[in-house]
Formats: C-alpha cells, sequence, structure tokens
C-alpha cells in the first residue's frame, strides 16, 4: 500500500511561488509514476505535472501547457519524496494539489491511471 503526503500549500500573492513537498512510502518511486494534479472549486481534477524515473538520477517529467514554463516537477528516489515548485503563480492557479503515484512504466497525465492519492493541500494565489 503506497502513503503519499503533501504539504507545503498556502495563501500567496499574484507572482509568488510555493514548493510543494509529497512524502512517498519507501521504495514507491522504483516502479510507479508521480504525479501532481489540481482541483478549483466547480472544475473537474486536472493533470499539472507527472516524472518517472528511468535509472540512477534520472528521470523524466512531463507537465500540463498551462504550468510549462512556471512549474518544475522533481522527485528524489533516495528520499521517497517528490516536489512541485510553482513560480509566476497566477489566481488561476488557486486550487487543492494532489500527489498520486501510478502504476506504469511511462508519466501518464490520466488521473484514471493513478492509483493512490494523498489528502490534498490547498494553494490561493491572491490578485
Amino acid at each position: 500500500q503506497v502513503q503519499l503526503v503533501e504539504s507545503g500549500g498556502g495563501l500567496v500573492q499574484a507572482g509568488g511561488s510555493l514548493r510543494l513537498s509529497c512524502a512517498a512510502s519507501e521504495g514507491t518511486f522504483s516502479n510507479h509514476v508521480m504525479g501532481w494534479f489540481r482541483q478549483a472549486p466547480g472544475k473537474e481534477r486536472e493533470f499539472v505535472a507527472s516524472i518517472k524515473r528511468i535509472g540512477g538520477n534520472t528521470y523524466y517529467a512531463k507537465y500540463a501547457d498551462s504550468v510549462k514554463g512556471r512549474f518544475t516537477i522533481s522527485a528524489d528516489n533516495a528520499e521517497n519524496m517528490a516536489w512541485l515548485q510553482l513560480n509566476s503563480l497566477k489566481p488561476d492557479d488557486t486550487a487543492v494539489y494532489y500527489c498520486a503515484a501510478a502504476y506504469r512504466t511511462f508519466a501518464t497525465a490520466r488521473p484514471d491511471d493513478y492509483n493512490y492519492w494523498g489528502q490534498g493541500t490547498q494553494v490561493t494565489v491572491s490578485s
């Protein structure tokens, strides 16, 4: 059973930055893709970024078009941690952000591919 715990959300002004963390059960990154999703009130959960360890300390990352160039996903297999760096934040980025794990061989963007989810952390961007 994979357990995921997010932290790092908060209130920030537009243009600001936040760093979200996801603590995973030991060994998760060895055979899972890690993803970040978000869900704003009244909207469906949407893909933000995903990352797959492809060997050693080498990872492959995938991003939603809406966050490319502003958000960066990273992970450390030895620490069982994943992070999402959020820069140049906009009010439209306001949402609950979820960390998720998928037993897949590629960095999938489909929520249905993810088997495990964290409890979520709130990010609020004021204008």
